[in-house]
């Protein structure tokens, strides 16, 4: 007892330093840590406290979630950064110190919880409560990994731990996650005065299991491409259980406003969030459902012919990628676009649009939709009113060409994400149902043992979305569309022929308005199967995956492109070249490599400083040097 008594006082102190002062309820500021009881420090305030911090606090969410994940899965576009192979320390060193600390607090849950039934002071759901923390802290464990790469299993306890490969880390983490679900006692429910400690779930002991297996179908489908045997044996085995299947079941916490842990995580007002290329290439003609039932009255007439590219503007653009859509900008509407795309991102000037983005509030940027072009001189060439436009330019270093463009990346003439994930007025997806419906779908495709068949976990899928974007009324003309989008992929199950070589399009000089023709031609994706199929059953799926995690999942979005190279991602344009991806060149940049993306983050600083020899053990485990191009073991490899 006196053993568990001095945990109790440690960790008493511990949480009044870490928890969010809104946690009034757990500890008063003014009590006596010295007076901590085992009824005070209990096993919940520990989780609550773990997964409260990992919703992040602005700080935490702009570098983390918006600047490093968000770009780096094209989620939005910001010329720099990780998307460019860059990197900031002081960043990472922020992140990586929340992210210990959550860490740090869900292994406190485990090891008060293991402490109090050893003592004879838990209580009938304590084992539960620790088996929670264990999945809880499985999440946190990838969430490590996924973005360093190798790290310590049993670490975050207070000392300079051992680190283990990826490998091994993922080894344990689905062992942790079988053995965890399988030892919840539905039987044993968690007492009504305390679920308001568990934001996700409420300490439902049902959901909590249907999360742990997703989650371990989410890693065993990590391993796919470096240990089938493991991913399908994991997968089949978690599949067969309870697992996430609709809405209520979505592991999601309710947003704030604010400053504190539970604010909106795309909340700064700073952060503009543009629509970007890739995303751009993926919604155009996807699903065949017409602009113009879509939009409103007062901006069908900005709605293009199918066959229209827009302004071409070469001298103004980007040009040296492979983005298909390099080099015009669209003076209007595309005329086929997926439903979601316009929920997602509010076309510029639709200012009565309730989900209009009014950021920055402090500037008229956001409602200004007139922009420049220059010259070499910088005379104004031509004033360009982007109301009703829809365009997302490449990334990459435009040379002279950028200074010249005050069109391409301004906030008011770009359509900008939506103002409802930014109020906090929603939920903080961590897992939703498409997700596992997905993942099936994968699974089936690759021939394992799963409860449907692919076409039905697919379909189901797009459903989900749908009705969490609003546009429900689309779907079945949706899922029956053949028609292609810019990345050569369409909708229709059982619609696998490849698109054609080329489509003929017109657009306008845009220095001279004269009309021409242009030969459309398909990206290849190099990074899946040699570039030579753009259509198949698996490039659908993970193409409405793709679309469905947006906007709170760019961990797995990123994570799906460097495990399979889905969904074809552009190389950015190389007028220049880019110091950070230096294999990215003028001879290449209509090819697609592994080298051409940023593939980790590097460890902060502070870890080579604070524990050196943790350090090199980590580097050791990389089979490369610590840069953003080194891929992860589960990853594609150059």
């Amino acid at each position: 007892m006196k053993k568990f008594l001095k945990l109790t006082l440690y960790f008493a102190g511990i949480l009044l330093v870490t928890s969010s002062c809104s946690e009034s309820s757990f500890l008063d500021v003014n009590t006596d840590p010295r007076a901590a009881s085992s009824e005070q420090v209990q096993v919940e305030y520990f989780i609550n406290s773990s997964i409260t911090g990992a919703q992040m606090n602005p700080h935490d969410a702009e570098r983390a979630f918006v600047l490093y994940w968000k770009t780096a899965a094209r989620q939005h576009r910001v010329n720099g950064s990780l998307a460019l192979g860059g990197y900031n320390d002081g960043w990472t060193n922020d992140y990586y110190g929340s992210l210990s600390r959550w860490l740090r607090t869900a292994n406190f849950a485990v090891s008060v919880g293991e402490e109090q039934l050893e003592e004879g002071v838990g209580f009938a759901y304590t084992n539960n409560l620790i088996q929670i923390a264990r999945i809880w802290r499985a999440y946190l464990m990838s969430e490590f990994t996924d973005n360093f790469g190798p790290m310590p299993i049993d670490g975050f306890q207070g000392e300079n731990p051992e680190f283990r490969d990826v490998e091994t880390v993922y080894n344990y983490l689905l062992t942790e996650l079988r053995d965890a679900v399988n030892s919840i006692d539905p039987g044993a429910t968690v007492p009504s005065n305390i679920q308001r400690f568990d934001k996700a779930y409420g300490f439902n002991l049902e959901n909590w299991i249907r999360y742990g297996n997703s989650m371990r179908m989410r890693l065993a489908m990590r391993l796919s491409e470096v240990d089938e045997g493991l991913a399908r044996s994991e997968f089949e085995d978690a599949a067969s259980g309870l697992f996430i299947t609709s809405a209520d079941h979505a592991f999601a916490v309710e947003e704030g406003g604010g400053w504190d842990d539970l604010t909106a995580v795309m909340s700064r007002e700073w952060n503009a969030q543009p629509l970007s290329a890739t995303l751009n290439n993926l919604y155009i003609g996807l699903g065949g459902i017409p602009s113009e039932r879509q939009v409103p009255e007062a901006l069908q007439d900005h709605v293009k012919p199918e066959d229209y590219m827009g302004l071409r503007l070469e001298n103004h653009l980007g040009i040296y990628t492979n983005d298909p859509s390099a080099g015009f900008w669209k003076d209007g509407l595309p005329h086929t676009i997926d439903p979601r795309a316009y929920k997602a991102f509010i076309v510029p000037g639709w200012f009565d649009n309730p989900d209009f983005s009014q950021f920055p509030s402090w500037t008229d940027d956001a409602v200004n939709t007139e922009r420049n072009l220059l010259d070499e001189n910088d005379e104004v060439i031509t004033t360009v009113d982007a109301t009703g436009h829809w365009n997302a330019a490449p990334l990459g270093n435009w040379g002279e060409k950028a200074p010249r463009n005050q069109l391409a990346a301004y906030i008011g003439t770009i359509p900008r994400l939506s103002q409802r994930f930014r109020s906090g007025d929603g939920e903080r997806i961590f897992f939703a149902e498409w997700e596992t419906h997905f993942l099936i779908a994968e699974a089936a495709v690759r021939g394992w043992s799963v409860p449907m068949d692919a076409q039905t976990a697919y379909e189901e899928g797009i459903r989900a979305n749908f009705a969490y974007f609003g546009v429900e009324q689309f779907v079945d003309e949706y899922l029956q569309s053949e028609s292609y989008n810019r990345a050569g992929t369409s909708v229709s199950w059982n619609h696998t022929a490849e698109p054609p070589a080329s489509i003929t399009k017109r657009y306008i000089n845009g220095y001279t308005n004269e009309e021409g023709t242009f030969e459309f031609t398909f990206p290849d994706n190099h990074l899946y199967a040699n570039g030579n199929v753009k259509n198949d059953h698996l490039t659908k799926i993970i193409t409405q995956k793709y679309l469905a995690q947006l906007p709170y999942l760019p961990l797995e979005a990123w994570n799906d492109h460097r495990r399979l190279g889905l969904p074809f991602f552009e190389n950015p344009s190389v007028e220049l070249p880019i110091t950070d991806l230096p294999d990215l060149n003028q001879g290449n940049f209509m090819e697609s490599r592994v080298s051409f993306f940023p593939q980790r983050i590097r460890y902060p600083s502070r870890l080579s400083n604070e524990n050196p020899a943790g350090y090199e053990q980590a580097v050791g485990f990389l089979n490369g040097p610590d840069e953003v191009l080194t891929p992860l073991w589960w990853a594609q490899q150059p």
